[in-house]
């Protein structure tokens, strides 16, 4: 009971203009957490996908905009077909039913040629059928790798300037940050402010590599099936508390 209590006094003591517009979610540990209560690992991906419609509805409350959830990398695709096939199976589920709601618009990101077509057009029915709702941008990462993002985007660009007959010549005189932000999956968006990763792990592990140049880590020690309210702001406050330095 009084876990309640001291969530509203955080929320109450939050600036008003130290809430992050953007937040990227790692979300660790489901085989950690499934290992540790003595179940399977399929149990484990279904316990962490059932916190994720929670954590949105915590990131709407505090007024955050824009939220991106790494569910699965591009790593993760060389995992067993035992393991891979339930667990996208899983994150398939998870979307459609968020997708069902009308409450979040739902943006695929990651390199959705790698996953199975199945796989792939869920996500994309998704995104079709939440593109007009106006509430929180929710990036999904899936087959999402950050290297693999930034060698798109520079793909991208290249097929872009190819087709108007821009010669590399000329496209080396003008390229720049700005022209290869333009064609990152995240395009338009304002890049993280927070990232947060659960399991305890303390490392990027290839997440938003571009975007995230700028923004402030938090790393939490419980599992994401365990990650609660009081953990999310708990990571809110501390982010508002710092002073950013931008790179300095």
């Amino acid at each position: 009971m009084l876990y309640p209590a001291y969530e509203a006094r955080v929320v109450r003591r939050l600036p008003p203009e130290r809430i992050p517009k953007h937040v990227g979610v790692m979300l660790d540990g489901n085989r950690r957490w499934a290992k540790a209560v003595g179940t399977d690992t399929a149990h484990g991906h279904r316990a962490g996908a059932a916190n994720i419609e929670p954590l949105l509805g915590w990131c709407e409350d505090i007024g955050v905009e824009v939220v991106t959830l790494w569910l699965l990398s591009t790593d993760n695709l060389n995992r067993p077909p035992a393991e891979l096939e339930p667990l996208l199976g899983i994150i398939g589920d998870a979307v459609e039913t968020l997708a069902e709601q009308r409450r979040w618009r739902l943006h695929p990101v990651g390199s959705l040629d790698l996953l199975p077509a199945p796989v792939a057009e869920r996500l994309k029915e998704a995104a079709e059928s939440t593109r007009d709702v106006k509430g929180l941008l929710v990036n999904i990462a899936v087959g999402y790798g950050g290297r693999r993002e930034i060698a798109d985007a520079v793909r991208s660009l290249l097929t872009e300037h190819a087709g108007k007959g821009t010669t590399l010549e000329e496209l080396a005189e003008f390229i720049d940050v700005e022209h290869i932000a333009q064609h990152l999956y995240t395009r338009g968006q304002p890049d993280p402010d927070l990232v947060i990763r659960t399991s305890g792990e303390q490392r990027l592990g290839g997440f938003l590599l571009w975007q995230s140049a700028q923004s402030e880590f938090y790393f939490c020690e419980a599992y994401w099936p365990d990650f609660r309210r009081v953990d999310f702001l708990r990571a809110v406050r501390a982010y508002a508390e710092r002073e950013r330095r931008y790179g300095s």
